[in-house]
This record gives C-alpha cells, sequence and structure tokens, in this order.
C-alpha cells in the first residue's frame, strides 16, 4: 500500500462509488464516504464498515489524501465546486461519464471534450487531476469477483497515473496508462458502446480488456 492513508469517495452513496469505497476499504484504506446527505453517508459508511466515516461532499474531501469523484454527470459540475476548495495539491480521480438520460447509448461529449477536461476547468491547475473507472460495470465491481474489465487511467501528471493505477491494482482490477487527460474523451465514450452491447446482446456487464502482453515502462 503506498503512502494514502485516507481516501474520500465523493458521492459515494452511489452504485459505482460504493463498489470503489469497498474494495478500499478491503485494501486496507480508511474510507471517508462523502455525499449531499451527510445522513445518508453516515449510513453507507455504517454499512461498509471497517473504520470507515460518513459526511458531507466537501468536508469528505477535506478529510481525504486522495479523492474519488463518482457523480452522475449531471451533478459533475456543482460537486467540484464544492470539493475545490479543499483539494489543493490532492489527486483527484474523476470517474464522470457524460451520459445524457434518456439516450446514454449514443456518445454525447461534451463541447469541452471529455468530462475529465470539464473538471480540469473547474478544478484548476493546483489540484493532480486524474480520470479513470469509466468502463467497470458498478454490479460487478460491488461483488467479491474477479472483475473481467481493464481500467484505463487518464492524466498529464504521470505520477498521479501511477498512484491511481497502483490502487486498481489493489483492487483486484488491472491498471493501465492511457496517457494524457485528454484521451479521457475515448474510454467515456466506449462507455455508452457498452451499455448498447450490454442491451443488444444481454449481457450482463460487458468490459474492455487489452489482449497482448503488457511490459512495465518508464
Amino acid at each position: 500500500m503506498n503512502e494514502i492513508g485516507t481516501i474520500a469517495v465523493v458521492g459515494g452513496t452511489g452504485k459505482l462509488g460504493s463498489a470503489i469505497a469497498a474494495r478500499l476499504s478491503r485494501a486496507g484504506y480508511r474510507i471517508v464516504v462523502g455525499s449531499r446527505s451527510s445522513e445518508s453517508a453516515e449510513a453507507e459508511a455504517k454499512r461498509l464498515g471497517n473504520g470507515a466515516e460518513g459526511m458531507s461532499n466537501a468536508d469528505a474531501a477535506a478529510a481525504g489524501d486522495l479523492i474519488f469523484i463518482t457523480v452522475p454527470f449531471s451533478a459533475q459540475a456543482e460537486t467540484l465546486e464544492q470539493v475545490a476548495p479543499f483539494a489543493a495539491g490532492k489527486i483527484v480521480v474523476d470517474t464522470t461519464v457524460p451520459l445524457v438520460p434518456p439516450k446514454v447509448m449514443r456518445v454525447q461529449l461534451p463541447a469541452e471534450g471529455s468530462a475529465a477536461q470539464c473538471a480540469a476547468k473547474v478544478l484548476g491547475e493546483d489540484i493532480r487531476l486524474v480520470s479513470g473507472f469509466h468502463n467497470v460495470a458498478a454490479h460487478k465491481l460491488a461483488q467479491d469477483i474477479d472483475v473481467e474489465c481493464d481500467v484505463f487511467v487518464f492524466g498529464d501528471d504521470k505520477d498521479a497515473r501511477e498512484v491511481v493505477v497502483g490502487l486498481a491494482r489493489e483492487m483486484g482490477l488491472r491498471g493501465i496508462h492511457a496517457g494524457a487527460l485528454a484521451n479521457s474523451a475515448a474510454a467515456e465514450a466506449m462507455t455508452s458502446l457498452l451499455i448498447f452491447i450490454n442491451k443488444r446482446y444481454g449481457v450482463d456487464g460487458a468490459g474492455i480488456r487489452i489482449t497482448g502482453e503488457l511490459s512495465a515502462k518508464d
């Protein structure tokens, strides 16, 4: 386990957030669950156990050494504005996918190019922004099983990317460096394709695996 002690999962009462929190908790991290409702966050923390705490999104961000953002696209900007004052110098992992209901099976990237670039616009330069976990089915991640899906990790800060790749590994997943933050658009768009494939072919949570032998590179 790296030097990170406490991880804040903002939006941690949702399906993806609670699944990420559970896996990180089992890996030995202290978890702070954030939510718009402190009461909901406290209830989720109690369910999670293992010393987890629940609080507002802003308080969770302040308490975390590293922050996961696990909210819908419609709540991304507002949530990031709440978190930003407490995130300077920290790694922020944004998992947001720009799904626009009801047409979630159609790629609808924002004018900025990706949800990750929307996050960068709100957070500014003092925050070590990384994006990832776009293509992992939350209901599978929530189970104590092997998930047949790689985690693509994007970011302009290579060291921050490396930390998040390591976290994915500790969660029982294979994290893969996928380049600059702008590349996040590819994984974000792929989510809509996976949703379509799930429906068209009756797949229970399609995922993406990179073929070939991957060797570590600096």
